[in-house]
């Protein structure tokens, strides 16, 4: 769960998210980053981290994360109660960025624990313990969710949200996410190029036909099978359109597409 590397992951600056993060990290500010699934908020933050030399917590939220798997619980060994400390009191004591990928589908009585670290006050009550701990200033909490995603049931509570600096991330524009795509690949710039316009034309069906818009991640692992050897067409539907619907006739219908947009001129 924690990663520390020399080697920084690549990311492919947008806007102005790489100064935002490294003024807030200097000046000890909790981060909220919002976007669609897949346009790289979790590799943005794993960017920060190697960039700042800052070792990384990430905790991937669910509806059974427990206030004690982010703090720690009181565990038996060898006849005897030991203490063990969850990611988030590692990443405290360590001075480390701890990052919770889709924070809002934690439960709200876990969320609760992250409000004295995302103020002025920057503590850890370990109420087990009864320890008192102080974040040092290499600690910095990043929180992830996806807004399209929110609902009455499922969404950040307005008195967490001001709690954070905050900024949103969308799909790259066309020229860096060919940059991005022959980055991680290197595949032929044609066919890179291809498979921006597909993805551009399945994104105009969002919120029409499709939950999901085909993301960033997903054109990466399409092209990573093209450059494997597998055939355009039945590597986007192994990389992109299956994994957008269950339904068989919307993934004949979205495969028209994509036979339309990958066939070789």
């Amino acid at each position: 769960m924690s990663n520390k590397t020399t080697e920084i992951p690549y990311y492919q600056d947008q806007h102005n998210e790489i100064e935002l993060f490294e003024h807030a990290y200097n000046n000890q500010l909790p981060l909220l980053i919002k976007g669609p699934t897949g346009c790289g908020k979790t590799r943005f933050v794993e960017h920060m981290a190697a960039k700042l030399g800052r070792p990384l917590y990430t905790i991937a939220c669910h509806d059974d994360l427990t206030a004690a798997d982010l703090v720690g619980r009181h565990l038996i060994g060898d006849g005897e109660t030991y203490w063990h400390d969850g990611p988030l009191t590692k990443a405290v004591r360590e001075g480390a960025i701890c990052y919770l990928d889709e924070v809002v589908e934690a439960r709200k009585d876990t969320t609760v624990v992250l409000h004295p670290l995302s103020d002025d006050r920057r503590i850890l009550p370990i109420e087990r313990t009864g320890e008192l701990l102080k974040a040092p200033p290499g600690f910095m909490l990043v929180v992830s969710y996806n807004p399209g995603y929110q609902n009455l049931l499922k969404g950040m509570k307005p008195s967490t949200r001001q709690r954070f600096v905050s900024m949103r991330f969308d799909y790259p524009d066309k020229e860096t996410e060919t940059k991005i795509i022959q980055q991680e690949t290197n595949i032929e710039p044609a066919l890179s190029m291809r498979l921006i316009e597909l993805a551009h034309s399945l994104r105009v069906l969002k919120d029409h036909d499709l939950e999901e818009s085909a993301s960033t991640r997903l054109l990466v692992y399409a092209a990573t099978l093209i450059k494997s050897g597998l055939d355009p067409i039945e590597a986007c539907r192994a990389a992109i359109i299956e994994p957008l619907s269950d339904d068989e006739e919307t993934v004949e219908a979205l495969m028209e597409v994509v036979k339309a947009k990958m066939a070789v001129e």
